[in-house]
């Protein structure tokens, strides 16, 4: 198979989401696609199961937030110091969609160590939650409040958040790599009773980390991009295709 790559910078969260779909509707089977992208202005995002109801849109609204539905399942992330990636792939014949959940997050930790080698420390998740019992905690407002089967973590703490979805005989999976602490300020967002507040930032704190945090620096987006990039490359053991970005775009807008 061809691998083509594409970063597409900064977009709206409807772009964003709009562009995901566009390679799942626009598929060649023969090649798979790695993009990477950014926000702006910063979102949240929705699990596809996810109600409106659960964000405070004049708080968003006031701060100039967008609000969109993922494709995919999940809860609500607030997209902002970080860079999201999504693959489209064949819904493998000899691999499960589970088994290449996996395997694009390996792909994700080793591009993350050929950015610093301080991430060789990031592991695989070994554990799965028991998802209907967590549903029905407050926190399960928030994606980034439990890490699931093969989810990256950094000392127990999660530090990219992934979903996938099978559409057709397509398979998208996405996911936030978290570089900055901005995200935990979803809390500011959700209609939560008040009594739950403190109990759900403590919370995320303990669940989530980020880049910068464990780097003790700023994030250079463009050579994380080419990190993960070439991680992918490693892992899949492919040479990737650099597609004509502007023309996709204008299929989008």
């Amino acid at each position: 198979m061809k691998w083509r790559f594409i970063d597409t910078g900064f977009n709206t969260g409807k772009f964003n989401m709009d562009f995901d779909f566009e390679l799942v509707n626009n598929f060649a089977f023969d090649s798979p696609v790695l993009r990477v992208y950014r926000w702006k202005p910063y979102c949240i995002s929705l699990g596809a199961n996810q109600d409106f109801n659960s964000i405070n849109t004049n708080k968003t609204a006031s701060v100039g937030l967008d609000i969109v539905k993922r494709p995919t399942g999940g809860r609500a992330i607030l997209h902002s110091e970080e860079l999201t990636y999504s693959v489209v792939y064949p819904v493998p014949d000899n691999n499960s969609p589970k088994r290449m959940y996996r395997e694009i997050n390996l792909a994700l930790k080793n591009g993350l160590k050929y950015y610093n080698s301080i991430l060789e420390n990031i592991e695989l998740e070994h554990s799965q939650p028991h998802f209907p019992s967590f549903y029905k905690d407050k926190k399960s407002m928030l994606c980034f409040a439990v890490s699931a089967m093969n989810e990256l973590n950094y000392k127990g703490k999660k530090v990219v958040g992934s979903a996938q979805r099978k559409i057709g005989t397509v398979m998208l999976q996405h996911g936030s790599i978290l570089c900055g602490s901005y995200h935990k300020k979803i809390v500011d967002y959700l209609n939560l009773p008040s009594d739950k507040l403190e109990e759900i930032n403590i919370e995320i704190e303990q669940t989530t980390t980020d880049l910068e945090t464990i780097l003790g620096e700023k994030i250079n987006y463009k050579r994380l991009a080419d990190s993960i990039k070439k991680g992918f490359e490693y892992h899949f053991k492919i040479k990737f295709d650099k597609d004509k970005v502007e023309e996709l775009i204008s299929q989008v807008n």
